[in-house]
C-alpha cells in the first residue's frame, strides 16, 4: 500500500521554532534560523525513515483570525498573542525550500490548514487516490483526529515515532472519529477561545460522548443529568452548537490538488545542497546525500569503506573502516570475472575456484551472516536468485544463481553442492535478518540451513517489541545510522515491476551483500545488548531455535479441502440470497443491503418522509454522513424490543454471513497452494510485544468458533488419506499461570481438586456452594476470570454482563477479596512497570510499559491493563514455545520413552494456546498420548498443566 504523508507545515514550524531556543543564525545571511533547522530535520527525518511515496505540505496563509470562524463567532482566536519575532520569516524561507525541490506547499486564503487537510483527505478517501492509499497526517493537532479512517487515515508524530488509528483513539479517548467534534465542542478551547461546558476536560467530555453518542442526544437529554455538571451543560447548550460548527473541518475547500503532482520521486532534493551550505546545515549535507541517487543507498561501497572526511576511519553512517583497505583481500575475493568485482567491499563471486575458496573462508569464519535474494516474497513459491554472505564489518560477497546473464556466473546446481556442507553444518555458526524466510526458500532449493545462534530481527524485538518496525531498512537507520539501498531502487514499482532475477548482477551484488554486511552489523550490536539485559539465555534457549520450529510448521503447512470450502459457500450464499429477500419483505421499499446510506434511510427516516420513507426508528449515533448503521447500532436495535421491525437482526445476520464468505471461505481456497495443495500460512514471532505467535498469509488465528457456522468452517481442514489431525489445547492457561504466578491458595486448590473453576470462583465470591451457583453467577465469574487477566475495569466488566457499573464494582472488588494473592499479584506487575518501566514474563521476556505514571487517568489504566497482561499472557506464551521446541525436537529425532508414538509426526498449526498436528493414522493415538504428556510437562507450574485432545478426520470434529 503506498502512503501519503501530509504535513502540517505550520504545527511543525512552530514546534521547531520553540523546541531549539538556542539563537542561531545563518553564517551568510544572519538571519535566525532555529525554526529552519528543525524544520530541515524533520523533513529529512521523515523522507528517510519512512520514506513516503507521496508528499504533501499544508500551511495558513490566513493568519490566526481571518477565516470563516472568525465571522461565525468574533471572539474566535482573538485572545491569541502575536507570533514571535523572528517565527514569519522562518516559516518564509521553510517554504521557499520546499519550493526549490518541488515538494507541492497547500494553503487556502478564508480557512484554516486544518480545513484544507480534511478537504484533501476526503476526496482521497472518497476515490481519488485508489483504495490501496493510506494517508499519514504529520500532526498532534487533536482537532485532525475527526479525519481517521481504520486502515486508510492515521496521524503520525514524527518525534515520538508513534501513530494514532482509530483504535488508538477509541483505546486512548474512548471515542470514534466521528465523535470528536462532539467531545472538542463539550470541552472547549482556551487557547482558540472556542466556548465549551464550565470544567468539562478530555475525560469528562469523552464519557459523556461515549455515553450519549452525541452532542445532540446529550443535549436532548440534558435534564437527566443532575448536580452542577447538568446546570454547567444546561447553561452552555445554547453556544454548544456553535463550538462544534468552530470546531468541525471543511471537507469542500476549493483546491487545486493532483495526488501525482506529490510523488516523492519528483523531488529535486539536489537543491538543499546549497540553501543548507548558505544557512549553515553542515550536519545536514551527509543526510542529504544518503538520499541522493549515488549516495549511501545506492552504493553502500562508498558509505561503509570511510573514505569521505578524508579517509578518517569512520563513514558517516558510524560504520568502522572497511577492511580491505587495511588487510589484503580474501581468496574468495582475489579474482573476478567480466567485470562482476563491485568495488573492494562487496564482490561476485563469480568463478568456481571463488566458490571454493568462500566455502573453506566460511569453516574457518567466528560467524557467517547469510541471506538469499529471490523472484518473490512468498517462500513456498518463489525462485531463488542468489546467496549471499558476510564474515566481517564492510565486507560481503554475493553467489547468483540467476541472472540476466547466466553465462557470466555459476548455475544454481553448481553453487549449492558447494554450499550445501558447510550451510547444513552445524557446527559453523550462521546469523542473518527474518532467517526463517531464508531456510524456507533455501529447503526449496534442496537445502536445509542449519547452525543458526542468532537472528537480528528477533534480537530487536527482545530487547525492544514496542519498537514500531524490526524490519532491517528500519533497524540499519536506527541502531546503525546507515541507509539500506531499497529493492523498489533496483526493482522498480507497479506494473513496471521487475523480478531479482532481471537485475545486472553490477547492481545485483552491492545491494544483495548489503543485506548480509548489515545483519553482522546488526547482530554485533544487538547481541551485547541482549547479554546486558539478561535476555541472552531467551534469545539463544528459545526464541532462535523457535524460528526452525515455525519454518517447519510453514513448510508442512495444512491440507484444506476445496470443494469443501465450496460447499459451505454456497450454502451460505443460499442463506443470503434468502436473508436478502427477507429484508426486502421486512422493509417499506426495495433497497441495497450492502449500502450503508440507503440503510440509514430505511432505518431512520419517518415513514412518511415523502423521498425516501423509512422504519422511523429512533437513530443511536451520527457520523458525518449521516447516521451510524454499524454493527454496534444494529446489534443494539436487534436487541431493543422497542424495535418491533426485524430488519436490523436480519442485517446483522447478513453481514455476518456474506463476511464469512468473503473473508474466510473465498480468501482461504486462494491461499491454497497450487502444488501441495495445502494452505501454508506464516507464524510471525516479532509481532504481538506479549510474545505471543501471531498467524498471517492467511491469518488462521481469525477463523471464527464463537459460532456454530464460523467453527463449521473447520471442517474443511481434513487429514489427507491414511492420516489423521490430532488437535491438543491447553486447558484455561492464562487462569492457571495466573494461579501460580500470583500464588493464590484459594485459586491454586480449585485447580488442584480439578473443579469447574468458573463455578467455583462464582461460590467463592457469592458465598454459596458450587451446587447453589445460578448460570448467570457463572457467566459472570467466568468473565472476571478472564477479564481480570486483561485488567478489565467495572466499566468494561458492566458493558459485557449487561450490569450497572456499581453491581460490576462490586464483583470485582468481591473477586479481589476472595482471592487476596491475585489482588496483590497485580499491584505487583504495576509497581515493576512503575520501577522500571517494562515488566518480565515467567522466561524472563520484556515488555516496556509507558504511561505507568500518566496524567490522564485513562492512560494510566491502559499502562496498568497492559502491563498485567503482559506478564500472564507472555507467560501463557512463553510455556507453549517451550512445548513447541521439545515436541519439534521429538518429532526429528524420537526419544526412547516416546516409543515410537511421533514417528510420521507433523506439526501444523499454532493459535494462541492450541497446536494442530497431523500422523499417521495407525499411530495417532499413540502420537496424541505423547503430545499430551509433554505439552503437560512443558514447565512445572505450581497449577496443574491439562491438555485438552483428540484425533479426527477433520479440524472441526476435533473439537
Amino acid at each position: 500500500m503506498k502512503t501519503l504523508y501530509i504535513i502540517d507545515g505550520h504545527s511543525q514550524f512552530f514546534r521547531a521554532f520553540h523546541a531549539i531556543r538556542t539563537p542561531m543564525s545563518s553564517p551568510v545571511t544572519n538571519e535566525p534560523t532555529n525554526a529552519t533547522f528543525g524544520f530541515a530535520g524533520m523533513l529529512l527525518k521523515l523522507l528517510r525513515g519512512q520514506r513516503p511515496d507521496y508528499l504533501l505540505v499544508v500551511i495558513d496563509v490566513s493568519g490566526d483570525r481571518e477565516s470563516f470562524r472568525s465571522e461565525l463567532y468574533p471572539e474566535y482566536k482573538a485572545n491569541r498573542e502575536a507570533a514571535p519575532e523572528g517565527f514569519h520569516p522562518q516559516v518564509e524561507r521553510c517554504v521557499s525550500m520546499l519550493e526549490a525541490i518541488g515538494a507541492p506547499v497547500i494553503g487556502v486564503e478564508g480557512v484554516e490548514a486544518d480545513d484544507v487537510i480534511a478537504t484533501v483527505v476526503t476526496r482521497l478517501a472518497q476515490g481519488e487516490g485508489g483504495e490501496d492509499l493510506r494517508i499519514r497526517i504529520v500532526s498532534k493537532d487533536k482537532d485532525l483526529q475527526q479525519l481517521l479512517i481504520p486502515g486508510r487515515v492515521e496521524m503520525y508524530d514524527i518525534h515520538t515515532d508513534t501513530l494514532i488509528d482509530v483504535d488508538k483513539l477509541k483505546e486512548e479517548k474512548g471515542v470514534t472519529p466521528e465523535q470528536v467534534v462532539d467531545m472538542l465542542a463539550l470541552m472547549g478551547d482556551t487557547v482558540d477561545n472556542v466556548p465549551g461546558v464550565e470544567g468539562v476536560g478530555p475525560k469528562t467530555a469523552a464519557q459523556l460522548v461515549s455515553k450519549y453518542g452525541t452532542l445532540e442526544n446529550l443535549l436532548a437529554h440534558a435534564d437527566e443529568i443532575k448536580g452542577k455538571r447538568g446546570e454547567k451543560l444546561r447553561a452552555a447548550g445554547d453556544l454548544l452548537a456553535l463550538s462544534k460548527q468552530l470546531v468541525t473541518l471543511k471537507r469542500d475547500v476549493p483546491i487545486d490538488f493532483d495526488l501525482e503532482r506529490t510523488t516523492v520521486s519528483r523531488l529535486k532534493l539536489e537543491e538543499l545542497a546549497p540553501i543548507f551550505r548558505e544557512l549553515g546545515f553542515n550536519r545536514y549535507q551527509d543526510e542529504l546525500k544518503q538520499l541522493l541517487p549515488g549516495g549511501a543507498t545506492s552504493t553502500p561501497q562508498t558509505t561503509a569503506r570511510g573514505e569521505r572526511g578524508g579517509g578518517e576511519g569512520k563513514d558517516d553512517g558510524g560504520f568502522s573502516g572497511g577492511l580491505f583497505d587495511q588487510h589484503p583481500a580474501p581468496a574468495w575475493a582475489a579474482t573476478s570475472v567480466s567485470g562482476a568485482s563491485t568495488g573492494d567491499q562487496y564482490e561476485t563471486i563469480a568463478t568456481k575456484k571463488q566458490l571454493d575458496a568462500l566455502v573453506k573462508a566460511m569453516r574457518k569464519a567466528e560467524i557467517v551472516a547469510i541471506d538469499t535474494e529471490t523472484t518473490g516474497l512468498a517462500a513456498m513459491q518463489c525462485k531463488l536468485c542468489g546467496v549471499s554472505i558476510s564474515m566481517e564489518e564492510g565486507t560481503g560477497c554475493y553467489i547468483p544463481v540467476r541472472s540476466p546473464d547466466p553465462s557470466s556466473h555459476l548455475d544454481e546446481k553448481t553453487v549449492l553442492d558447494a554450499l550445501r556442507p558447510v550451510l547444513e553444518d552445524e557446527s559453523v555458526p550462521k546469523c542473518g535478518h527474518n532467517l526463517k524466510y531464508d531456510l524456507l526458500v533455501l529447503r526449496g532449493a534442496g537445502v536445509r540451513l542449519r547452525g543458526i545462534v542468532f537472528d537480528s530481527m528477533i534480537g530487536s524485538f527482545l530487547v525492544d517489541s514496542s519498537r514500531s518496525s524490526h524490519g532491517m531498512d528500519a533497524l540499519a537507520q536506527a541502531l546503525l545510522d546507515y541507509t539500506c539501498t531499497r529493492i523498489t531502487d533496483l526493482i522498480g514499482k507497479g506494473k513496471s515491476q521487475r523480478t531479482f532475477d532481471a537485475v545486472p548482477l553490477e547492481q545485483a551484488t552491492p545491494y544483495a551483500a548489503e543485506d548480509a554486511d548489515v545483519s553482522l552489523r546488526l547482530r554485533n550490536r544487538l547481541e551485547p545488548e541482549l547479554r546486558a539485559l539478561g535476555l541472552e539465555k531467551l534469545s539463544r534457549d528459545v526464541e532462535t531455535p523457535l524460528l526452525e520450529v515455525l519454518a517447519e510448521m510453514e513448510w508442512n503447512g495444512v491440507a484444506v479441502d476445496p470443494d469443501e470450502l465450496d460447499r459451505q459457500a454456497e450454502r451460505l450464499r443460499t442463506k443470503i440470497q434468502g436473508l436478502r429477500e427477507q429484508i426486502e419483505d421486512a422493509a417499506p421499499r426495495p433497497f441495497n443491503p450492502d449500502s450503508p446510506k440507503q440503510l440509514s434511510e430505511i432505518l431512520f427516516n419517518k415513514p412518511d418522509d415523502p423521498l425516501a420513507p423509512g422504519l422511523g426508528i429512533r437513530p443511536l449515533r451520527k457520523t458525518k454522513t449521516g447516521h451510524s448503521t454499524d454493527m454496534e447500532v444494529l446489534e443494539k436495535l436487534a436487541q431493543d424490543p422497542a424495535v418491533t421491525t426485524p430488519v436490523p437482526s436480519l442485517i446483522v445476520e447478513y453481514r455476518q454471513l456474506t463476511k464469512l464468505v468473503s473473508t474466510y471461505l473465498v480468501a482461504l481456497k486462494e491461499a491454497i497452494h497450487p502444488e501441495t495443495k495445502r494452505i501454508h500460512a506464516s507464524f510471525n514471532q516479532t509481532v504481538a510485544a506479549t510474545g505471543r505467535l501471531s498467524s498471517s498469509d492467511p491469518n488462521l488465528q481469525n477463523i471464527p468458533i464463537r459460532t456454530e457456522i464460523g467453527r463449521e468452517i473447520r471442517r474443511a481442514f481434513v487429514a489427507p488419506p491414511g492420516r489423521m489431525l490430532i488437535g491438543a489445547d491447553y486447558s484455561q492457561i492464562e487462569l492457571r499461570m495466573l494461579a501460580h504466578l500470583s500464588r493464590d491458595e484459594a485459586l491454586l486448590e480449585a485447580f488442584r481438586r480439578g473443579e469447574d473453576i468458573h463455578r467455583a470462583v462464582a461460590a467463592q465470591i457469592n458465598d454459596v456452594k458450587p451446587e447453589q451457583v445460578t448460570r448467570e453467577q457463572r457467566d459472570a465469574a467466568k468473565m472476571v476470570n478472564f477479564g481480570i487477566v486483561y485488567g478489565i475495569t467495572p466499566w468494561g466488566l458492566a458493558r459485557r454482563l449487561g450490569v450497572g457499573d456499581k453491581e460490576a464494582a462490586k464483583i470485582i472488588d468481591d473477586y479481589k477479596a476472595r482471592y487476596p494473592g491475585i489482588a496483590t499479584f497485580l499491584q505487583e506487575c504495576i509497581a515493576q512497570a512503575r520501577e522500571h518501566g517494562y515488566v518480565e514474563t515467567i522466561l524472563k521476556r520484556r515488555r516496556p510499559i509507558t504511561g505507568i505514571d500518566a496524567k490522564r487517568p485513562q492512560d494510566k489504566a491502559l499502562a496498568e491493563r497492559m502491563a498485567i497482561n503482559s506478564v500472564v499472557q507472555g507467560s501463557a506464551a512463553d510455556l507453549i514455545k517451550l512445548a513447541m521446541l521439545d515436541l519439534h525436537t521429538r518429532i526429528t529425532a524420537p526419544q526412547k520413552g516416546d516409543a515410537g508414538g511421533l514417528e510420521g509426526t507433523m506439526m501444523l498449526v499454532q493459535i494462541h494456546d492450541e497446536l494442530l498436528f497431523e500422523a499417521p493414522e495407525e499411530k495417532a493415538e499413540a502420537a496424541r498420548r505423547v503430545i499430551v504428556e509433554r505439552m503437560e510437562k512443558a514447565m512445572e507450574l505450581t497449577a496443574p498443566l491439562v491438555v485438552e485432545s483428540a484425533c479426527s478426520r477433520t479440524w472441526y470434529e476435533g473439537k
